[in-house]
């Protein structure tokens, strides 16, 4: 059982994990809760202590009554009983120190994203975790192991999976490292699209009228592709409200001498919105939300995949709209989000593509329903590497099926989110295909 809905960290035999992300498995409250109900246990198990020593001195001392009791055997129970009062106080401190610990990282992850915007409040929340420090050298040294270990698995499976794809390795892994230092993987409150983007015209396609998808793997099938780059559906509810979710391709021109041409979703654009810079891609999804209805203060949802997901994320931190629930698979970057906005995220442990995210916050991001259920993509070396097929929507698709199979309680709670989507009286869902001007 999972010790908090959206914390604990569960894996199946697919190698599917589901966690909060980052170094953060846990929620810090309740483990301290556990740590004061382990207390109250080793407190009774003290009472018997007592008794049993007050039984062992009173038989002991008395004269040969022939009663047939076993002293030695009283005395190895008294033996064993302060062992497991040792073995409890232990367990007690350790899991209440370990709490601190995990205060420690998440307090010094949210100073860093503060340090941002707000200098005095960042510096409050670190002298916060400086005083747990200070308290106990033990809990520096286990934050400092937690956020080690998570910088470790964020690349996992990248050294094998690449054995016959020559010089990507490198390329793509200097990108990750730089994403390292810069933070440039994580995008930050305050950190706003800078620049002007290429202008874009934005056309509609193909309409229809679907029914609200089923499940993550339903969701994520829905990202257009070839024909159109972004797709938006408009949700009419009882009584009227209106309600959107777009859902956004990833790059559709990967060759660097063909970009800044007619592609919006292209390499320029990648490069773009990784630096931080409006992009043409972004541009045409706002553009093809306008043209759905949407309107600012409007409720917009996101499916992306890929160069979608850093779409996705400015689109939730910085656009005119309300984007409450955010689902990506593959995304360069990670947002940083509010309590009440819930982030979905799919990570392949070998995809080059989500590894320039770094990990993310070491803190996790998002609401506690929010989740990131990842795994190796494509544990076997073979050509397929050279097109990067663990990065694939068709990869990632396959993912989310394992999560909607999983039963675990988070993935299991986007199942109202779909049954509120499935209370629509109206569905229009429009496909629309951009370029860049000129």
């Amino acid at each position: 059982m999972s010790m908090v809905a959206g914390r604990e960290p569960s894996a199946d035999g697919g190698g599917l994990s589901i966690d909060h992300g980052g170094a953060i498995a846990v929620d810090t409250e309740q483990l301290r809760d556990l740590g004061a109900r382990m207390r109250s246990v080793a407190s009774e198990y003290e009472h018997a202590r007592a008794a049993v020593r007050r039984a062992h001195a009173l038989i002991s001392s008395a004269p040969e009554t022939g009663s047939g009791v076993d002293v030695g055997a009283l005395q190895r129970s008294v033996e064993r009983i302060d062992e497991l009062c040792v073995e409890i106080e232990n367990a007690c401190t350790g899991t209440l120190v370990m709490a601190d610990a995990f205060e420690v990282v998440e307090l010094r992850a949210q100073a860093e994203a503060l340090a941002l915007t707000d200098a005095a409040a960042a510096s409050a929340v670190q002298a916060r975790a400086d005083r747990l420090v200070a308290d106990d050298e033990r809990i520096g040294t286990m934050a400092e192991w937690l956020v080690a270990g998570w910088k470790e698995r964020r690349f996992e499976g990248l050294g094998e999976q690449y054995d016959l794809a020559g010089a990507l390795p490198p390329l793509f892994l200097a990108g990750a490292m730089v994403g390292v230092a810069s933070g440039l993987g994580t995008v930050r409150p305050g950190m706003t699209l800078a620049g002007k983007a290429d202008p874009v015209q934005v056309m509609p396609v193909k309409t229809s009228a679907p029914n609200a998808p089923a499940g993550l793997a339903a969701a994520f099938r829905r990202i257009p592709g070839a024909a159109s780059q972004v797709a938006v559906e408009k949700y009419t509810m009882v009584g009227g409200a209106t309600r959107y979710v777009a859902y956004v391709a990833g790059t559709q021109e990967s060759l660097p001498w063909r970009s800044g041409k007619s592609e919006p979703w292209d390499m320029k654009s990648n490069i773009e919105l990784y630096q931080g810079r409006a992009s043409a891609s972004y541009q045409a999804t706002v553009d093809a939300l306008g043209a759905a209805g949407a309107r600012p203060g409007d409720q917009v949802d996101v499916v992306a995949h890929s160069q979608g997901g850093m779409i996705a994320a400015h689109l939730a931190m910085e656009s005119d709209f309300e984007v409450s629930m955010q689902l990506t698979a593959g995304s360069p970057t990670e947002p940083t989000l509010g309590e009440d906005q819930t982030l979905v995220q799919l990570r392949h442990t070998d995809d080059v593509v989500s590894a320039l995210a770094a990990g993310g916050s070491a803190a996790g991001t998002g609401s506690p329903d929010s989740f990131t259920a990842s795994r190796e993509g494509d544990p076997h070396d073979g050509m397929q590497d050279l097109q990067l097929q663990t990065h694939h929507l068709e990869t990632y698709i396959e993912t989310a099926e394992m999560v909607d199979a999983s039963g675990d309680p988070r993935a299991e709670a986007l199942d109202d989110y779909w049954d509120e989507l499935g209370q629509a009286v109206e569905v229009e869902r429009t496909e629309y295909h951009a370029e860049r001007k000129g």
